[in-house]
């Protein structure tokens, strides 16, 4: 039968359609999955100015961008964070962006999260 053959070929190449359109539906969710951040808390009673500085001071690392400002509401009252977007960070920009925060007496510690960190 001669039509077999390129019935085959046929069969392979809708399958390798639609194998392809689903991995490239599965790019905006590898993305997702893929950010990554460093967190950075302080100790209370630190000013506004005191975090700004830190924020600014080590924004120099490659591959590391600072993001907005968060605000966490406790019984304690409110405490400021900053969180820097590593995605692309290599271990030697989280260790540059490590040693940069713990220079700061304020700052009372680093925490580097993913998605699985999240609720």
């Amino acid at each position: 039968m001669p039509g077999i053959p390129s019935l085959t070929r046929l069969a392979a190449a809708v399958a390798a359609a639609g194998a392809a359109a689903a991995v490239a539906g599965c790019g905006p969710i590898d993305a997702a999955l893929g950010q990554q951040w460093a967190v950075v808390n302080f100790k209370p009673d630190t000013t506004a100015a005191t975090l700004a500085q830190v924020r600014s001071t080590c924004s120099h690392v490659p591959h590391v961008r600072p993001v907005a400002r968060s605000q966490v509401k406790s019984s304690l009252g409110v405490t400021y964070s900053v969180r820097y977007e590593t995605s692309q960070a290599t271990g030697a920009n989280l260790a540059a962006l490590q040693s940069c925060l713990l220079g700061f007496t304020a700052v009372a510690g680093v925490s580097f999260e993913d998605i699985s960190d999240q609720g």
